[in-house]
């Protein structure tokens, strides 16, 4: 596949960054473009991207209190309005968080349910349907699903409510019904299933679509985001983004996202990732993972050791271009994998 270029006379301008052990160093990142930022561990990655270049994004697109690392500017914010740092931290920390809340389906479904004859002969609203506020929800567990025991110097053990049986739901509200099923089958069916269920709603089956372009067809829409991994949380995430609406200035942080990763899952998220490009948007990932590297449009390799011997650009270019640099041990190993024609 071609390299992208990138925008033309777009490019983000880091100049004299020196927080950590970066070696007051200017880094040009070519906006439309998937780069990779690479090196050996300690050679300043995250320093120049998490600790400088995502924290002071922020702090001048949303004004935000984060204090970014030692640098003496930063060119070309005006060409992004948004930048957004997608990492393995979990979607939410209670079992109210799922997949539909967090990627906004839940909203149409429960607006679906609501608009059903049954319901609107009831004179249901959708909060009818939410299992956050009192109506619908069982009254037991506040609909949880489960009741939460604090345990002394333990961590919280949850068990399943003994009166919905995890359904969330009271009685009432789960006799309305669409195709046989109540919201609580909803929410237990997988995304793969629940795609098929809503076919005929366009609202709700595009969101499902983008859990299933990231490969998360067998989770539940339902599930607990506590059950999540990582990377399943991850992937999340990215299927959020990815069903907004395209402005094609949002610029993507990921720091080593195929940690834990199997190359199956590996491949998936690429193909998110350059999807996220293909709007136009940037994607800049710290990376390790050579299967990664190697469909990048631009590499930036810093290194040449870690600690004090690291914080310098050893080499940028294309990763055809980082494995002709011999100084360089990610382009060593670059340059094996393009002998081997991998």
């Amino acid at each position: 596949k071609k390299r992208r270029s990138g925008h033309r006379g777009q490019t983000l301008i880091l100049k004299g960054a020196k927080e950590n052990n970066l070696q007051n160093i200017d880094a040009v990142f070519p906006l439309g473009t998937f780069t990779c930022i690479t090196g050996v561990s300690g050679g300043g990655k995250s320093s120049l991207v998490i600790e400088t270049l995502y924290k002071a994004l922020a702090r001048k697109i949303y004004s935000s209190r984060l204090h970014p690392g030692a640098h003496d500017k930063l060119l070309g914010v005006e060409f992004l309005d948004k930048v957004v740092d997608i990492d393995q931290t979990p979607i939410g920390r209670t079992p109210r968080s799922n997949p539909a809340t967090y990627t906004g389906a839940f909203t149409p479904i429960r607006d679906w349910f609501a608009g059903l004859p049954d319901a609107k002969a009831r004179g249901y609203k959708p909060g009818r349907f939410s299992f956050n506020v009192k109506g619908g929800r069982c009254e037991a567990c506040h609909g949880d699903g489960v009741i939460k025991i604090e345990m002394h110097f333990l961590p919280d053990v949850y068990v399943q409510c003994d009166v919905c049986k995890g359904r969330r739901y009271n009685r009432e509200t789960l006799e309305i019904t669409f195709r046989g099923k109540s919201i609580a089958d909803v929410l237990d069916m997988t995304v793969e299933e629940g795609l098929e269920f809503f076919k005929a709603v366009p609202i709700i089956r595009t969101k499902m679509e983008t859990l299933c372009r990231v490969g998360l067809s067998y989770i539940h829409i339902g599930q607990q985001a506590t059950t999540l991994s990582g990377g399943e949380a991850q992937r999340v995430k990215l299927a959020k983004e990815l069903s907004r609406k395209a402005t094609g200035k949002t610029l993507y942080i990921l720091d080593e996202p195929t940690t834990g990763l199997h190359f199956e899952d590996v491949r998936k998220l690429i193909e998110v990732l350059q999807a996220l490009v293909d709007q136009g948007n940037t994607v800049i990932v710290i990376e390790h993972n050579l299967d990664v590297i190697k469909t990048a449009d631009h590499v930036i390799d810093l290194g040449p050791e870690g600690g004090l011997k690291g914080g310098y650009i050893v080499a940028v270019g294309t990763p055809e271009e980082i494995a002709k640099t011999p100084e360089s041990f990610t382009g060593q190993y670059l340059d094996r994998c393009f002998k081997k024609g991998n």
